[in-house]
């Protein structure tokens, strides 16, 4: 099927004036000059032989063709930048995008990442963070870590580990009331995450450690679990938190659990690496997963 030639630049032009109605403010954003930009819209209404605009004295509105074709124009242009993305990435040589929440990949991936480099010199790591979930079949990235449920079709998908629901805190939290059983929780704020997983919620917590009197809502709330780790090394209450993901911060004492360790509650999501069943880039992405899943396994194997 043959494509009819429209200058890219007529229809950027308009499509830009229409979601301004401003010649002016689209030659802002396109870097030329409000001329050019009318002059790009004229030519596309002579050749299409329909007008865009209705040009008034201080204001341009829209002609019902305009308003019907620019959500279309709009989402074509947004596809051709996605494309031209794409493209950039195949030319990016050896770097691998790696799509994680940002706090996990602050948290753990970012502190072993000189490992990897140790090992692969010649691969570069771009990480997105973002809880978005992308398209790895279709190279939005090269691999993706989630927490979830599992269940991702059409992926290639690795158990990278489970988590337990932990109470952790700053050691210099003890300072100012006993926290030696839970029932002492009544005596600090609770720090909460907005999970997916509801299992996660210190409700959920509480009951499964029998304790009752102590209101599991309050306390301060924090889209990523990184802010509540944050609030808690600040001495502000106690997080509850996934033990895999604060592992480091355990180890090296900047975090403590004031429980016991048969108190820890197996959650039902747990932590997936995704990779494309045929990646682009076939040696980087597999030295990639098979380093993840070394490091998963020596640090929780």
């Amino acid at each position: 099927m043959s494509r009819p030639q429209t200058p890219l630049n007529a229809l950027r032009a308009f499509e830009a004036a229409a979601r301004h109605l401003s010649f002016t403010k689209a030659a802002e954003e396109l870097h030329v000059t409000p001329a050019a930009v009318s002059q790009h819209v004229k030519q596309l209404e002579a050749q299409l032989g329909v007008p865009l605009f209705i040009r008034l004295t201080r204001a341009l509105r829209l002609t019902e063709a305009g308003q019907d074709v620019l959500p279309m124009l709009s989402e074509g242009l947004d596809h051709l930048a996605e494309v031209t993305e794409r493209l950039r990435a195949h030319g990016a040589g050896n770097t691998l995008t790696i799509s994680v929440s940002p706090s996990f990949g602050a948290m753990w991936l970012v502190p072993r990442l000189d490992r990897f480099y140790a090992q692969h010199p010649e691969i570069e790591i771009r990480l997105d963070g973002t809880d978005r979930r992308v398209d790895v079949a279709r190279g939005e990235a090269d691999l993706a870590i989630r927490y979830g449920a599992g269940g991702y079709a059409g992926l290639r998908v690795d158990h990278l580990f489970d988590q337990r629901n932990t109470p952790v805190c700053s050691p210099r939290l003890l300072q100012t009331a006993a926290l030696t059983t839970p029932q002492d929780l009544r005596h600090h704020s609770l720090l909460h995450v907005e999970w997916a997983d509801t299992d996660a919620s210190w409700r959920m917590w509480l009951h499964a450690a029998g304790v009752t009197g102590i209101d599991a809502t309050k306390g301060p709330r924090f889209s990523q679990e990184s802010m509540a780790v944050e609030a808690a090394l600040d001495g502000q209450g106690v997080a509850l938190l996934g033990d895999r993901l604060v592992a480091d911060y355990l180890a090296d004492g900047r975090l403590i659990c004031p429980f016991d360790h048969a108190l820890r509650k197996p959650l039902r999501f747990a932590y997936y690496m995704l990779t494309p069943l045929e990646p682009h880039k076939k040696h980087e992405v597999g030295a990639l997963r098979q380093w993840l899943l070394d490091e998963a396994g020596q640090s929780f194997g």
